[in-house]
Protein backbone atom coordinates (compact mmCIF):
# COMPACT_ATOMS: atom_id res chain seq x y z
CA UNK A 1 0.00 0.00 0.00
CA UNK A 2 1.60 3.37 -1.19
CA UNK A 3 1.28 6.46 1.49
CA UNK A 4 -0.67 9.50 0.52
CA UNK A 5 1.86 12.43 0.22
CA UNK A 6 1.22 14.45 3.23
CA UNK A 7 4.62 15.70 4.03
CA UNK A 8 6.60 15.13 7.30
CA UNK A 9 9.65 15.99 9.03
CA UNK A 10 13.05 15.29 7.28
CA UNK A 11 15.69 12.70 7.88
CA UNK A 12 18.90 11.32 5.80
CA UNK A 13 17.85 7.92 4.65
CA UNK A 14 19.93 5.37 6.20
CA UNK A 15 19.69 2.90 3.46
CA UNK A 16 20.86 5.26 0.40
CA UNK A 17 24.42 5.56 -1.10
CA UNK A 18 26.91 3.18 -1.70
CA UNK A 19 30.75 3.12 -3.15
CA UNK A 20 29.59 1.34 -5.86
CA UNK A 21 28.04 4.47 -7.64
CA UNK A 22 24.66 2.92 -8.35
CA UNK A 23 22.26 4.21 -5.57
CA UNK A 24 22.86 7.99 -5.16
CA UNK A 25 20.69 10.55 -3.53
CA UNK A 26 19.83 13.68 -5.70
CA UNK A 27 18.02 17.26 -4.58
CA UNK A 28 16.39 19.89 -6.56
CA UNK A 29 19.37 22.03 -7.51
CA UNK A 30 21.49 18.88 -9.09
CA UNK A 31 18.16 16.48 -10.48
CA UNK A 32 18.87 17.86 -13.87
CA UNK A 33 22.66 16.55 -13.80
CA UNK A 34 21.71 13.33 -11.97
CA UNK A 35 18.65 12.30 -13.94
CA UNK A 36 17.80 14.24 -16.82
CA UNK A 37 21.94 14.48 -18.60
CA UNK A 38 22.40 11.33 -16.68
CA UNK A 39 19.99 9.31 -18.39
CA UNK A 40 21.03 10.05 -21.49
CA UNK A 41 23.87 7.52 -21.00
CA UNK A 42 21.97 5.14 -19.24
CA UNK A 43 17.92 4.91 -17.63
CA UNK A 44 17.95 6.20 -14.28
CA UNK A 45 15.28 5.34 -11.88
CA UNK A 46 14.06 8.26 -9.07
CA UNK A 47 13.00 6.75 -6.10
CA UNK A 48 10.40 9.78 -4.34
CA UNK A 49 10.68 9.29 -0.45
CA UNK A 50 9.78 10.18 2.59
CA UNK A 51 11.48 9.11 6.35
CA UNK A 52 8.00 9.23 7.92
CA UNK A 53 6.60 6.77 4.68
CA UNK A 54 6.60 3.11 5.93
CA UNK A 55 6.29 1.42 2.95
CA UNK A 56 9.53 3.63 1.62
CA UNK A 57 11.55 1.58 4.15
CA UNK A 58 10.21 -1.48 3.11
CA UNK A 59 10.55 -1.09 -0.93
CA UNK A 60 13.95 0.97 -0.46
CA UNK A 61 16.62 -2.23 0.41
CA UNK A 62 14.81 -4.58 -2.18
CA UNK A 63 14.89 -1.88 -5.18
CA UNK A 64 18.71 -1.20 -4.30
CA UNK A 65 19.34 -4.94 -4.36
CA UNK A 66 17.75 -5.10 -7.95
CA UNK A 67 19.44 -2.05 -8.74
CA UNK A 68 22.80 -3.76 -8.22
CA UNK A 69 21.76 -7.02 -9.39
CA UNK A 70 21.54 -5.31 -12.77
CA UNK A 71 25.35 -4.15 -12.78
CA UNK A 72 24.88 -1.04 -14.02
CA UNK A 73 22.35 -1.53 -16.57
CA UNK A 74 19.95 1.22 -14.40
CA UNK A 75 21.15 3.52 -11.67
CA UNK A 76 18.61 4.47 -8.54
CA UNK A 77 18.56 8.06 -7.78
CA UNK A 78 16.69 8.90 -4.53
CA UNK A 79 14.68 11.93 -3.73
CA UNK A 80 13.70 12.80 -0.02
CA UNK A 81 10.15 14.71 -1.01
CA UNK A 82 10.00 16.48 2.62
CA UNK A 83 13.45 18.49 1.63
CA UNK A 84 12.85 18.39 -2.19
CA UNK A 85 9.05 18.59 -3.11
CA UNK A 86 9.45 20.79 -6.13
CA UNK A 87 9.88 17.90 -8.57
CA UNK A 88 7.41 15.17 -7.05
CA UNK A 89 4.77 17.89 -7.39
CA UNK A 90 5.95 18.71 -10.91
CA UNK A 91 5.40 15.30 -11.92
CA UNK A 92 2.36 15.14 -10.41
CA UNK A 93 3.06 12.48 -7.95
CA UNK A 94 0.55 11.77 -5.17
CA UNK A 95 1.81 9.14 -2.92
CA UNK A 96 4.84 7.46 -2.36
CA UNK A 97 7.00 5.19 -2.80
CA UNK A 98 6.97 6.31 -6.34
CA UNK A 99 9.25 5.38 -8.60
CA UNK A 100 10.15 6.91 -11.98
CA UNK A 101 12.18 5.73 -14.82
CA UNK A 102 14.01 8.11 -17.06
CA UNK A 103 15.80 7.29 -19.86
CA UNK A 104 17.34 9.84 -23.04
CA UNK A 105 15.89 12.90 -20.21
CA UNK A 106 11.90 11.66 -20.58
CA UNK A 107 9.84 9.75 -17.82
CA UNK A 108 9.65 6.50 -19.55
CA UNK A 109 8.08 4.23 -17.41
CA UNK A 110 6.92 3.97 -13.10
CA UNK A 111 5.25 2.14 -10.51
CA UNK A 112 3.94 3.04 -7.11
CA UNK A 113 4.05 1.05 -4.04
CA UNK A 114 6.55 -1.45 -2.53
CA UNK A 115 6.44 -3.95 -5.01
CA UNK A 116 7.77 -7.34 -4.24
CA UNK A 117 11.63 -8.20 -5.70
CA UNK A 118 10.43 -9.96 -8.76
CA UNK A 119 8.31 -7.25 -9.95
CA UNK A 120 10.89 -4.66 -9.34
CA UNK A 121 13.37 -7.19 -11.53
CA UNK A 122 10.63 -7.64 -14.59
CA UNK A 123 10.29 -3.68 -14.38
CA UNK A 124 13.83 -3.27 -14.36
CA UNK A 125 14.31 -5.66 -17.29
CA UNK A 126 11.80 -3.48 -19.38
CA UNK A 127 13.74 -0.35 -19.04
CA UNK A 128 17.17 -1.88 -19.93
CA UNK A 129 16.64 -5.30 -20.53
CA UNK A 130 17.55 -7.95 -18.87
CA UNK A 131 20.48 -8.50 -16.62
CA UNK A 132 23.44 -10.55 -17.42
CA UNK A 133 24.63 -13.48 -15.46
CA UNK A 134 25.52 -13.23 -11.88
CA UNK A 135 28.78 -13.70 -10.17
CA UNK A 136 28.39 -17.07 -9.42
CA UNK A 137 26.29 -17.38 -12.61
CA UNK A 138 29.31 -16.94 -14.62
CA UNK A 139 32.01 -18.99 -12.48
CA UNK A 140 29.37 -22.19 -12.96
CA UNK A 141 29.78 -21.31 -16.76
CA UNK A 142 33.69 -20.95 -16.63
CA UNK A 143 33.42 -24.54 -14.76
CA UNK A 144 31.33 -25.89 -17.34
CA UNK A 145 33.78 -25.17 -19.85
CA UNK A 146 36.67 -26.19 -18.14
CA UNK A 147 35.25 -29.30 -17.32
CA UNK A 148 34.02 -30.17 -21.11
CA UNK A 149 37.83 -29.53 -22.01
CA UNK A 150 38.98 -31.86 -19.06
CA UNK A 151 40.74 -29.51 -17.42
CA UNK A 152 39.06 -30.64 -13.84
CA UNK A 153 41.24 -28.86 -11.89
CA UNK A 154 40.80 -25.29 -12.82
CA UNK A 155 36.98 -25.99 -13.17
CA UNK A 156 37.00 -27.37 -9.63
CA UNK A 157 37.77 -24.13 -8.33
CA UNK A 158 35.40 -22.60 -10.69
CA UNK A 159 32.48 -24.38 -8.96
CA UNK A 160 34.11 -23.80 -5.39
CA UNK A 161 34.41 -20.41 -5.61
CA UNK A 162 30.78 -19.98 -7.41
CA UNK A 163 29.84 -22.08 -3.87
CA UNK A 164 31.23 -19.19 -1.75
CA UNK A 165 28.66 -17.06 -3.19
CA UNK A 166 25.79 -19.17 -3.05
CA UNK A 167 26.74 -21.99 -0.95
CA UNK A 168 23.37 -23.63 -2.16
CA UNK A 169 23.71 -23.49 -5.27
CA UNK A 170 22.30 -26.46 -7.26
CA UNK A 171 24.76 -25.98 -10.62
CA UNK A 172 28.12 -24.88 -8.38
CA UNK A 173 27.44 -28.05 -6.31
CA UNK A 174 26.93 -30.51 -8.63
CA UNK A 175 29.68 -29.23 -10.28
CA UNK A 176 31.85 -29.28 -7.75
CA UNK A 177 30.50 -33.05 -7.15
CA UNK A 178 31.73 -34.32 -10.81
CA UNK A 179 34.53 -33.11 -10.59
CA UNK A 180 35.62 -34.62 -7.82
CA UNK A 181 33.97 -37.92 -9.08
CA UNK A 182 36.23 -37.00 -12.39
CA UNK A 183 39.47 -37.26 -9.80
CA UNK A 184 38.08 -40.34 -8.46
CA UNK A 185 37.01 -39.28 -5.16
CA UNK A 186 33.44 -40.42 -4.89
CA UNK A 187 33.10 -40.49 -1.25
CA UNK A 188 33.53 -36.72 -1.49
CA UNK A 189 31.08 -36.17 -3.85
CA UNK A 190 28.89 -37.89 -2.05
CA UNK A 191 29.82 -35.40 0.86
CA UNK A 192 29.29 -32.24 -1.42
CA UNK A 193 25.84 -33.26 -2.80
CA UNK A 194 25.15 -33.44 1.05
CA UNK A 195 25.18 -29.76 1.50
CA UNK A 196 22.39 -29.11 -0.40
CA UNK A 197 19.10 -29.06 1.12
CA UNK A 198 16.33 -31.68 1.09
CA UNK A 199 14.23 -29.57 -1.32
CA UNK A 200 16.82 -30.37 -4.35
CA UNK A 201 17.22 -33.39 -4.21
CA UNK A 202 14.34 -33.92 -7.03
CA UNK A 203 16.45 -31.62 -9.42
CA UNK A 204 17.44 -33.91 -12.58
CA UNK A 205 21.31 -32.67 -12.24
CA UNK A 206 21.21 -33.95 -8.82
CA UNK A 207 19.41 -36.93 -9.51
CA UNK A 208 21.71 -37.64 -12.40
CA UNK A 209 24.92 -36.67 -10.22
CA UNK A 210 24.43 -39.15 -7.62
CA UNK A 211 23.15 -42.09 -9.96
CA UNK A 212 26.47 -41.59 -11.29
CA UNK A 213 28.20 -42.13 -7.78
CA UNK A 214 26.06 -45.38 -7.43
CA UNK A 215 27.18 -46.56 -10.39
CA UNK A 216 31.02 -45.88 -9.84
CA UNK A 217 30.48 -47.56 -6.38
CA UNK A 218 29.23 -50.90 -8.39
CA UNK A 219 32.29 -50.95 -10.73
CA UNK A 220 34.70 -51.30 -7.83
CA UNK A 221 36.55 -54.37 -7.36
CA UNK A 222 35.24 -55.79 -11.06
CA UNK A 223 38.42 -55.95 -12.19
CA UNK A 224 39.92 -55.43 -16.28
CA UNK A 225 37.29 -55.78 -19.05
CA UNK A 226 39.34 -58.43 -20.67
CA UNK A 227 38.51 -61.52 -18.22
CA UNK A 228 34.77 -60.72 -19.20
CA UNK A 229 34.98 -60.22 -22.89
CA UNK A 230 36.61 -63.61 -22.78
CA UNK A 231 33.80 -65.28 -20.69
CA UNK A 232 31.22 -64.21 -22.94
CA UNK A 233 33.41 -65.31 -26.16
CA UNK A 234 32.96 -68.85 -24.40
CA UNK A 235 29.66 -68.76 -23.38
CA UNK A 236 27.53 -66.06 -24.50
CA UNK A 237 24.46 -66.70 -21.98
CA UNK A 238 26.83 -65.53 -18.95
CA UNK A 239 24.85 -63.25 -17.97
CA UNK A 240 26.82 -61.83 -15.34
CA UNK A 241 29.45 -61.58 -17.39
CA UNK A 242 28.01 -59.26 -19.57
CA UNK A 243 26.28 -57.15 -16.59
CA UNK A 244 29.62 -56.70 -14.71
CA UNK A 245 31.17 -55.59 -18.99
CA UNK A 246 28.32 -53.22 -19.11
CA UNK A 247 29.33 -51.36 -16.01
CA UNK A 248 32.80 -51.18 -17.10
CA UNK A 249 32.10 -49.77 -20.35
CA UNK A 250 29.70 -46.90 -18.84
CA UNK A 251 32.77 -46.25 -16.13
CA UNK A 252 35.05 -46.02 -19.57
CA UNK A 253 32.32 -43.50 -20.86
CA UNK A 254 31.21 -45.68 -23.94
CA UNK A 255 27.69 -45.84 -22.78
CA UNK A 256 26.45 -47.40 -26.20
CA UNK A 257 28.10 -50.43 -25.45
CA UNK A 258 27.28 -50.65 -22.02
CA UNK A 259 23.95 -50.63 -23.32
CA UNK A 260 23.89 -53.07 -25.71
CA UNK A 261 25.30 -55.48 -23.01
CA UNK A 262 22.37 -55.11 -20.65
CA UNK A 263 20.03 -54.98 -23.98
CA UNK A 264 21.60 -58.03 -24.93
CA UNK A 265 20.91 -59.94 -21.64
CA UNK A 266 17.42 -58.49 -21.70
CA UNK A 267 16.82 -60.30 -25.48
CA UNK A 268 18.27 -63.37 -24.61
CA UNK A 269 16.40 -63.31 -20.81
CA UNK A 270 14.42 -60.69 -19.61
CA UNK A 271 13.21 -61.86 -16.53
CA UNK A 272 17.35 -62.89 -15.63
CA UNK A 273 18.02 -61.38 -11.52
CA UNK A 274 14.48 -60.39 -11.21
CA UNK A 275 15.16 -57.99 -14.16
CA UNK A 276 18.39 -56.52 -13.21
CA UNK A 277 19.21 -55.65 -17.06
CA UNK A 278 16.37 -53.40 -16.94
CA UNK A 279 16.77 -52.02 -13.71
CA UNK A 280 20.40 -51.21 -14.57
CA UNK A 281 19.80 -49.81 -18.16
CA UNK A 282 17.48 -47.39 -16.32
CA UNK A 283 20.11 -46.48 -13.57
CA UNK A 284 22.53 -45.89 -16.98
CA UNK A 285 19.59 -43.49 -18.21
CA UNK A 286 19.14 -42.16 -15.28
CA UNK A 287 22.81 -40.95 -15.13
CA UNK A 288 22.68 -40.21 -18.41
CA UNK A 289 20.27 -37.46 -18.43
CA UNK A 290 16.67 -37.70 -20.63
CA UNK A 291 18.28 -36.41 -23.73
CA UNK A 292 21.69 -37.93 -24.32
CA UNK A 293 21.93 -39.72 -27.42
CA UNK A 294 22.62 -42.86 -25.27
CA UNK A 295 19.29 -42.82 -23.46
CA UNK A 296 17.51 -41.78 -26.34
CA UNK A 297 18.59 -44.99 -28.11
CA UNK A 298 18.83 -47.19 -25.62
CA UNK A 299 15.02 -46.39 -24.88
CA UNK A 300 13.83 -46.94 -28.37
CA UNK A 301 15.26 -50.34 -28.35
CA UNK A 302 13.72 -51.15 -24.49
CA UNK A 303 10.48 -49.84 -25.39
CA UNK A 304 10.64 -51.89 -28.61
CA UNK A 305 11.71 -55.55 -26.99
CA UNK A 306 8.81 -54.35 -23.71
CA UNK A 307 6.21 -53.57 -26.02
CA UNK A 308 7.26 -55.73 -28.85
Amino acid sequence: MSTLFTGGGSSPDPTAGGADGLVTDTTTQTFTADVIEASQQQPVLVDFWAPWCGPCRTLSPIIEKAVRAAKGAVKLVKMNIDEHPAIAGQLGIQSIPAVIAFSKGQPVDGFVGALPEGQIAEFIGRVAGPAGPSDDEALVAEGEQLLESGDVAAAAERFAAAMKIDPQSIPAVVGLARCLLESGEVERAAQTLDILPDSGAADPRVVAIRAQLDLSKQTEGLGDQAPLEARIASNPNDFQARFDLALLLNEKGDRGAAADQLLEILDRNRSWDEESARKQLLQFFEAWGPMDEATLAGRRRLSSMLFA
